[in-house]
């Protein structure tokens, strides 16, 4: 009898210290956790991670409109020609042709090596425009004729080409000058056809 009690009670303190172990396994092991999560949330800040890898290519974007550049253009002028005389031996004076000289403040001796130079005539008035590119030659053999220099542009034509007024105020005969600058883009794909004045007012957005 007594060796059963003696084997029951040795069996339950075997338990007992099992169980004992097992707690404080148990508890050692909620002390380490906690300590970890009180060193996580206590400590310095660690270094930070390598850069990740560059995200792909956004779609591209809708192309822009065609732009005009630093395109330079006057207002419609009025030209005044004045005849280009000479003076013979026997005293007369023969016109043999007629010149006018326009001011073009903007026409540096940079953009005379750089830009294209274009001018433009309004054969009839402004409210029904009949123009033309120069240098203009007719079939009649009229000619209109243009040449730049720095800050002036000057006209030569073997009639009066000038300006003129008809009875109710209307004028006709205005020019319009145009200073393109060049660029490698322009030199090898020119967006408009500048002897085309209708494509060039659109490309510009001219009004008139």
């Amino acid at each position: 009898m007594r060796s059963s009690i003696l084997h029951a009670v040795n069996t339950n303190s075997s338990m007992k210290r099992r169980n004992l172990v097992s707690s404080l396994v148990l508890i050692t092991g909620l002390f380490f956790a906690v300590s970890m999560v009180s060193c996580s949330k206590d400590g310095a800040d660690g270094p930070a991670g390598a850069a990740g890898p560059a995200g792909p290519a956004g779609p591209a974007g809708p192309a822009g409109p065609a732009g005009s550049g630093n395109v330079i253009y006057s207002a419609w002028l009025d030209l005044a020609f004045k005849p280009d005389t000479i003076h013979r031996v026997n005293g007369t004076i023969d016109t043999i042709g007629y010149y006018s000289n326009l001011d073009v403040p903007k026409l540096t001796l940079a953009l005379l090596s750089t830009a294209d130079i274009k001018v433009y005539a309004n054969f009839n008035n402004a409210t029904d425009p009949v123009i033309y590119p120069l240098p203009y030659n007719s079939p009649s053999g009229v000619y209109i004729e243009f040449a730049a220099s720095t800050q002036k542009i000057t006209f030569y034509s073997n009639v009066d080409a000038g300006t003129e007024f008809d009875n109710n105020g209307r004028k006709y005969f205005q020019y319009r000058y145009m200073i393109v600058p060049g660029s490698t883009s322009a030199r090898s794909a020119s967006p408009v056809n500048w002897s085309d004045y209708t494509a060039v007012k659109a490309y510009l957005g001219l009004n008139d």
